[in-house]
């Protein structure tokens, strides 16, 4: 079988005018970025805002491998699956972040013949957004150390300065740092970091904003410190706010891209779903929701991160709701739970009891989503040297802990018809009665939001805070921000936050070392163990494989 990269660099793209006439996007509507890219105007919204809704599909998963276990893969080739039904369906995803492209991941927009192309433009800076977000970031905090070194007017204490700059590459070097050094004229020397541009306020912000006048409103809104006398800073006190969307404006309109198989892909906004909110913009599902009749949207890692943050924080601020959930597990990824840990000596007989000991961690996610209300169908995704047997036992399994359905998915090797048998089954349980409702409420108190996802979510005993998240939750209901959600900050390879405890973990508590209040968002941030908000590369980086053929080509992006 031909690289990811091959089969997207031999595909025939369709004209994207093309693909947006088949979804009914008028041609003022749409502004192309070369043949095959383009962005979508809001407006849209307008013209259609009486049309009612597709239906609306979540795909999650169980807790993730660093093998990767196919998320994007499952919701490309489930769309193209509804393509093959006949249905009008498309894809809705986050732009990759260039950090994890060179870092881990050396792609991020599906396998095999379920991609999303133009492969190279989408992985390397789709569009400019992310340029967009890390220049508006980067603009606040200049203001922020201006603002100190000419006069402070708003007394705002240096010490109390919590916003950072940011960067689109993994750099563990640049998460603690000290800047203003070399005299009066370099500005005040002070403690600082940087995030990786996806966990950023600003991407989150871009995610979660309505129109270019609520990302105006948002972005003042933003948080930035405290003054000597603990009153909050914000954005809007600082006059960056106007800037900053300026600098925005062509950002807030969502990307529109394709499947290999021509069905319409929108990816905007690319908010990691470990440290930040982990899904798509809610423009974007907005958008789609208008033009197709099934619109599959994708949550970062498992259902413990980016679905939970879908259901409690982006649903009931988009007024948008789910019909369906999907969840991808992998025989792999199960062994894996299971004690396996990819033993090459292991036998049929241990794969197989490796398979039902890590069933507990798929059958955890199952109960997570039936705590929202959502029927759920389970996607085992299929890899080559997973075999008839191995695949069958975890579709029976995955029944038996309670899944609407289940079925494999071949959409890597066969593309939209590897995946028929999936859409389906997605497609009867949009049919099925949906009670979605949120854990929490606006009302409950910061320690109950974050109680009732620990232990209903996680499966935790309870929640340890650090003295600093103590100071900051009372700080923060004082200061009027009890009612935001907590958008958890935490390892997505454990449902606890030590990476270290695989399948189900017992008895353990999570520990909150720091909140973040993300006010312009509209959340709270609490930081669960040691997660940082920043990347390191690692040894063997998929940066050290990129480069470009003799013929100019990208090579070494998977």
């Amino acid at each position: 079988m031909k690289s990811n990269l091959e089969i997207a660099q031999a595909a025939t793209l369709r004209p994207i005018a093309e693909i947006a006439e088949q979804i009914g996007l008028e041609a003022d509507e749409v502004f192309a970025y070369g043949r095959y890219k383009a962005k979508v105007d809001l407006s849209v919204l307008t013209r259609l805002a009486d049309r009612s809704d597709g239906k609306l599909i979540d795909v999650t998963g169980m807790t993730p491998t660093k093998f990767g276990e196919g998320k994007s893969t499952t919701s490309v080739s489930l769309t193209q699956g509804l393509g093959k039904l006949g249905e009008n369906a498309c894809y809705c995803t986050r732009e990759p972040s260039v950090g994890p492209v060179f870092g881990m991941k050396g792609g991020a927009a599906g396998a095999g013949y379920a991609q999303v192309v133009p492969m190279e433009d989408l992985n390397l800076h789709l569009n400019g957004d992310l340029h967009a977000i890390t220049a508006a970031n980067n603009m606040l905090a200049a203001v922020i150390d201006a603002h100190i070194l000419q006069g402070n007017a708003l007394g705002l204490d240096p010490l109390s300065v919590t916003w950072k700059r940011c960067v689109d590459i993994d750099d563990r070097a640049l998460r603690q740092i000290v800047i203003g050094l070399g005299g009066r004229l370099n500005g005040i020397p002070r403690q600082t970091g940087f995030d990786i541009t996806a966990a950023s306020e600003v991407m989150a912000i871009l995610g979660m904003a309505s129109d270019l006048f609520d990302l105006r409103r948002r972005l003042g809104a933003i948080t930035v410190g405290a003054t000597y006398d603990g009153e909050p800073v914000t954005a809007e006190q600082l006059h960056a706010a106007g800037s900053m969307a300026v600098l925005m404006k062509d950002a807030i309109n969502p990307n529109l891209v394709q499947t290999l198989e021509g069905q319409p892909a929108f990816m905007h906004a690319g908010p990691f779903a470990n440290i930040a909110h982990g899904n798509n913009s809610v423009v974007a599902d907005r958008v789609a929701l208008k033009v197709c009749d099934y619109v599959v949207t994708e949550s970062g890692f498992g259902s413990d991160l980016g679905m939970e943050k879908f259901m409690d924080i982006v649903c009931p601020a988009g007024n948008i709701r789910p019909d369906a959930c999907v969840m991808v597990a992998t025989v792999r990824a199960l062994k894996h739970h299971g004690g396996h840990l990819d033993d090459p000596r292991a036998t049929r007989a241990q794969g197989l009891q490796a398979i039902e000991t890590g069933i507990a961690n798929l059958h955890h996610h199952l109960k997570n989503v039936a705590a929202f209300g959502v029927p759920c169908v389970v996607a085992v995704n299929r890899f080559p040297t997973d075999t008839d047997e191995e695949c069958e036992l975890v579709r029976r399994l995955a029944l038996e802990g309670g899944a609407f359905a289940a079925e494999i998915n071949e959409g890597p090797a066969k593309g939209g018809d590897g995946a028929v048998a999936l859409a389906e089954a997605v497609r009867e349980a949009t049919e099925q009665p949906s009670s979605w409702k949120p854990l929490y409420t606006p009302e409950a108190t910061i320690r109950d939001k974050i109680e009732v996802v620990a232990k209903r979510i996680y499966g935790a005993r309870g929640v340890h805070y650090y003295q600093a998240a103590d100071e900051k939750i009372a700080a923060y209901q004082a200061n009027g921000m009890g009612e935001l959600p907590v958008c958890m900050a935490k390892t997505q390879y454990s449902l606890s936050a030590d990476a270290t405890l695989l399948n189900v973990p017992r008895d353990f508590e999570i520990p909150i070392r720091d909140i973040r209040a993300y006010t312009g968002a509209g959340w709270l941030v609490p930081l669960c163990g040691d997660i940082q908000q920043m990347p390191g590369l690692s040894r063997t980086a998929a940066v050290y494989d990129v480069d470009i053929d003799e013929h100019g080509r990208t090579v070494g992006l998977f």
